[in-house]
């Protein structure tokens, strides 16, 4: 009797993620959006992220996820480089989703102006969302690499 094999293929998350920060410009005051995490997720405010998928470009990956998330459409040509990218450690939790041995993830950071408006959230990964200033974002924000961008955003004339 001849042996079937079952050829397993595996589909690694890439160690490889983009983070768009999107902001909107007001007679008044620039305001940041944020997207608050499912609270089976972590329940934190944050960016717009995710992990770049097959052959994806950071850009590309920026305009899909942005779509994902928020129901925004975007183009390449609208982000703006931050000149920022984060390495971090990819908590214990998530590892599984990632080839083995692949701790760190490299996170491009961009930025991206649009029109201040209500946003559909992708109810698999966020709860809410809120359009606030700088100060009250940057208190909201729970990851350093949040942070970071954030505050590069807040440079972009």
């Amino acid at each position: 009797m001849p042996r079937l094999w079952l050829n397993l293929i595996v589909h690694y998350k890439q160690p490889r993620s983009i983070q768009v920060v999107i902001f909107a410009n007001s007679n008044r005051e620039r305001s940041y959006l944020l997207l608050r995490r499912l609270a089976s997720h972590g329940g934190f405010w944050q960016s717009v992220t995710g992990s770049l998928e097959g052959e994806e470009t950071h850009r590309h990956a920026a305009v899909r996820e942005v779509l994902e998330e928020t129901g925004i459409g975007a183009r390449e040509e609208e982000l703006i480089e931050l000149g920022v990218t984060n390495t971090f450690e990819i908590a214990p939790q998530w590892r599984e989703r990632y080839a083995p041995g692949v701790t760190h993830n490299e996170e491009v950071c961009l930025g991206m102006e649009v029109f201040e408006s209500d946003v559909r959230v992708d109810p698999i990964e966020h709860d809410a969302y809120a359009w606030e200033s700088y100060d009250r974002a940057m208190g909201m924000l729970y990851w350093d690499s949040n942070k970071r961008a954030l505050a590069a955003a807040r440079l972009i004339e």
